[in-house]
């Protein structure tokens, strides 16, 4: 349990900070200084922890990072900027897996240790991607997809994210669907 957590907690920190720096970075781009004004165009991972996100993560294994403050009204477009920025946390989180697999598959290390680690954040910043797909508030799938359903209803994803996103999270098959995908697009890395 506790080499577990060794493992897994700078591989989450390095994985949710290049995940939030990516929300700042594209919202800058695209015209934002929102991000920047606050400080969270950095990659100091002291930045964009949450602290109670953080604690949850050690006792229950899921956690939170903070998130990026964003305002729409400052892209040019401000439906496409969401979109955006709402897709580059994501799109970082791929980038960061399909490197981690182009190393692991190239660089022969015959140690059980660095290839666990490997895999462990390929895995990790794979459901991380997925998960943030979800179109669900306050997860970045809502800033990519919601624009396009109807009023009402992202008017009652607004108001229930929460507890569709709590579901998602306690149900078994939800879980079951998250993993399957997840080792689907490693396998597909890692040929």
């Amino acid at each position: 349990m506790l080499m577990e957590l060794l493992i897994l907690l700078p591989i989450v920190l390095i994985s949710i900070t290049i995940h939030e720096f990516s929300h700042a970075k594209a919202a800058d781009i695209l015209g934002d200084p929102t991000p920047r004004l606050a400080g969270r165009l950095t990659l100091n991972p002291l930045a964009h922890i949450d602290p109670i996100g953080f604690l949850a993560f050690l006792i229950f294994r899921i956690g939170w990072a903070k998130p990026v403050p964003i305002n729409p009204y400052n892209f040019r477009n401000p439906s496409q900027g969401m979109m955006l920025t709402g897709l580059a946390g994501p799109a970082s989180n791929f980038f960061v897996a399909w490197i981690l697999a182009i190393v692991l598959k190239t660089v022969p290390v015959n140690n059980d240790i660095y290839v666990m680690v490997m895999q462990s954040a390929i895995f990790l910043n794979l459901a991380l991607m997925l998960f943030n797909l979800l179109p669900v508030p306050p997860l970045d799938g809502s800033r990519i997809y919601t624009q396009y359903l109807p009023y009402d209803l992202q008017v009652n994803l607004e108001r229930y994210g929460f507890f569709i996103l709590l579901a998602i999270i306690l149900f078994p098959p939800s879980q079951e669907l998250l993993f399957f995908l997840i080792n689907s697009i490693y396998r597909l890395m890692m040929m």
